[in-house]
């Protein structure tokens, strides 16, 4: 193994780590961008950006004040290296960015107020859930990009769609769970009301729900909450 290989595989571990230690999304993100940071040649700036429901895109992981900045132009502008990225571009790779035509809009604001010099994004994919953000890359100091920076990024990307992609489907098992405890227990006050036995006040909830155009889970909720106010 060679000594970039070795650190590469050094930040890799530790990532993984802190990562594993980490108690929210972001704070996961944010190890896994330090760490792209570090081992990523050439770039000084360095962030993630996720898509959210209803399409709305966040940065969830920053190294820096400035990798917001240029997050914010691109996706106020609906242009640049980032955006092509979360739509269909798997790489982008921005050389000597001022000269680039690709995002004349963008680019014009990127390099006046910020001095912008190359760029690198990378689209954070998994097969069974799709596109769910990009790793992003920014220089300020380098025209050109090292030959070695896109083939390292892409373990940073690969490991942060994964990573990812473990937190949403966390996130969408506790919620789940929260709503099959939410709906049981509102199972129970029906049961207990109208002296229904489980199927019968599941059924009640069931056509209540039809009726009022409310999702059943929302409906439980509301007749939990108001069992609470007493």
């Amino acid at each position: 193994m060679n000594e970039r290989a070795g650190d590469l595989a050094a930040a890799l571990a530790e990532a993984a780590r802190s990562a594993e230690a980490a108690t929210s999304v972001p704070e996961m993100l944010a190890h896994i961008a330090a760490a792209a940071l570090a081992s990523v040649p050439g770039f000084e700036h360095v962030g993630i950006s996720t898509i959210e429901k209803g399409g709305r895109i966040d940065t969830r992981a920053a190294t820096d004040q400035v990798v917001h900045d240029l997050d914010d132009l691109q996706y106020s502008m609906g242009q640049g290296p980032c955006v092509d990225t979360l739509r269909t571009a798997d790489v982008v790779v921005a050389e000597n960015i001022r000269h680039d035509g690709r995002w004349p809009t963008y680019v014009e604001r990127a390099v006046a107020e910020h001095g912008l010099r190359s760029q690198l994004a990378l689209r954070l994919f998994l097969d069974d859930q799709g596109t769910l953000g990009s790793l992003n890359l920014y220089s300020c100091e380098h025209d050109e990009i090292d030959p070695e920076a896109e083939s390292v990024a892409e373990v940073f990307a690969a490991y942060a769609a994964v990573a990812l992609g473990h937190a949403r489907q966390v996130d969408q098992l506790t919620r789940a769970l929260e709503s099959s405890r939410v709906i049981g227990i509102a199972i129970g006050l029906v049961m207990a009301r109208h002296g229904l036995d489980r199927a019968e006040a599941f059924g009640f909830l069931a056509h209540a729900s039809s009726r009022s155009n409310v999702r059943l889970r929302d409906l439980a909720g509301q007749i939990v909450s108001e069992a609470e106010a007493g």
